[in-house]
């Protein structure tokens, strides 16, 4: 007899009944419709897109019931719950499924509550692994998230990635979550940031046709892309190939090739908190409450430290592919240059 333990309860793993076929057993069944009934959560969408289980193709749900009978198998329990949570972008690309009878299937879990479909499953995912304390399904290893999770930093023990077997099914096996650099992480939050505004291809890679162009938004009052008129310029929403503004929803005019750009990081405690981009020829204050066109920092800084940083401490400008920095506080400024390796120097 075997002991597993995992997010805090003891399996006892011995002769297991043989599991019913797919076609005998409900998946259903096993659906729990609050993360608390249940003793796994699933990220649905990372499942149902892995291509290295099941079927061929781009998405199928028949990969949730490989997984289901591998944690069957794992735990020796027929009746194992799951809660199941979804990017809405998973029902969005339905025409990626093989067969739409599972996109009628999965829209009805939705109906009934038994899959939470919300905007960005990763993020949910974790809210509801750092609070239950409940074992995770997914492949993902979440590097862009380790900020707002330091906990996933060495965890062992909460996460569960399917893999392959030879004769087709599924086995659940132990993730390492590893310890990841803040360069890592910085760079996976960069590629994030490019994915959530339709800018990555295919192959994960920015689609510069549209991130080296300037952009401008058709309503007059509009300076969120405007480089004569606005400090920090946002980078454009695609919304079905078209860049569109994120404000008014309208697509947005080509304004010429984009000039040079900065991105700006803060960084505190050795983790990049936050990141804002300077264009060519803009200029932003950056400080404790440095106004509606600046960079606030007092929202991110313990309140001792905030005290220290001026309402507008240094104007930060991008002139001929160089960042420019004035002192404008009567406190002072320190300057490190940048180090090997992304690291700081003197």
């Amino acid at each position: 007899m075997e002991f597993i333990l995992m997010g805090g309860c003891l399996w006892v793993a011995g002769t297991v009944t043989p599991l019913p076929s797919d076609s005998e057993a409900s998946v259903e069944h096993h659906l729990a419709a609050s993360a608390e009934r249940a003793d796994y959560l699933v990220e649905l969408s990372n499942v149902v897109r892995d291509t290295s289980i099941g079927l061929r193709g781009p998405r199928s749900l028949r990969r949730l019931g490989l997984v289901l009978r591998a944690l069957m198998e794992l735990t020796g329990d027929p009746d194992v719950s799951v809660h199941l949570v979804a990017d809405r972008s998973l029902l969005g690309g339905h025409r990626e499924f093989g067969d739409q009878a599972e996109v009628r299937r999965l829209r009805g879990w939705v109906a009934a509550g038994l899959v939470e479909e919300v905007d960005d499953a990763d993020e949910r995912v974790l809210e509801l692994a750092r609070m239950t304390a409940t074992p995770v399904i997914t492949g993902d290893q979440y590097v862009d998230h380790r900020v707002e999770h330091p906990w996933l930093q060495g965890n062992t023990w909460q996460f569960l990635r399917p893999k392959p077997r030879p004769d087709g099914s599924v086995a659940l096996v132990a993730m390492d979550m590893g310890v990841r650099s803040a360069a890592e992480i910085s760079h996976k939050m960069e590629l994030s940031a490019l994915k959530k505004q339709g800018l990555l291809g295919p192959s994960r890679t920015p689609l510069s046709d549209v991130i080296m162009r300037a952009w401008r938004c058709p309503e007059s009052r509009c300076s969120l892309y405007d480089i004569r008129r606005g400090g920090r310029i946002l980078l454009p929403r695609m919304r079905r190939g078209v860049p569109t503004c994120e404000l008014h929803g309208s697509p947005l005019e080509d304004d010429g090739p984009r000039l040079g750009t900065a991105q700006l990081k803060v960084v505190i405690g050795g983790a990049c908190v936050a990141r804002y981009t300077l264009d060519e020829g803009s200029e932003a204050y950056v400080g404790r409450l440095p106004g509606p066109a600046g960079i606030a920092l007092h929202s991110l800084l313990a309140p001792s430290v905030a005290q220290q940083v001026s309402r507008r401490h240094v104007a930060v400008s991008a002139r001929h592919g160089t960042v420019l920095i004035r002192d404008i506080t009567t406190y002072g400024t320190r300057m490190r240059r940048g180090g090997k390796r992304g690291g700081f120097g003197p």
